[in-house]
């Protein structure tokens, strides 16, 4: 995006029109240490096993398996793998007030004989190659 040889324009007017600070132009960042490319393995390792796990739980993950680290390190590498922990994020389930309340049907109803009232449930799964949708239709009778 700069050039540091065009005829006409010299670094600082270039990095002037694209609103970057020189300073950013020059800087090349370090490169992760040893040790840091190490846990970064063990953290993908482990997340391959427990995709489950937060900042939080992959630190003291670390720690059983002998690893002197703190959350604030771990946050940042799993943050630079992208990985978050696979759970329900918060408020998922607030009803929206616009939308209708159905009515409880089965309430006062005794289910006596099969077939009377069924019901149904979908699920997500995370399989290693992908994901999958289980679905499960149960009769209330037999259960």
């Amino acid at each position: 995006m700069i050039e540091p040889d065009h005829p006409k324009l010299p670094v600082t007017e270039q990095c002037q029109l694209l609103g970057l600070p020189r300073s950013s132009y020059y800087h090349e960042p370090l490169p992760e240490s040893e040790d840091n490319r190490r846990l970064l393995r063990v953290i993908d390792e482990t997340y391959l096993a427990c995709p489950f796990l937060g900042s939080r739980q992959m630190t003291l993950a670390l720690r059983r398996q002998g690893y002197r680290v703190n959350r604030k390190r771990v946050r940042r590498l799993m943050r630079l793998m992208g990985l978050e922990a696979l759970s329900p994020k918060p408020r998922l389930s607030a009803a929206d007030r616009a939308h209708p309340v159905y009515p409880y049907l089965p309430r006062d109803l005794s289910v006596t004989r099969p077939n009377q009232v069924r019901a149904m449930d979908i699920t997500y799964l995370s399989l290693s190659g992908g994901h999958a949708y289980l679905c499960a239709v149960l009769d209330w009778h037999s259960r």
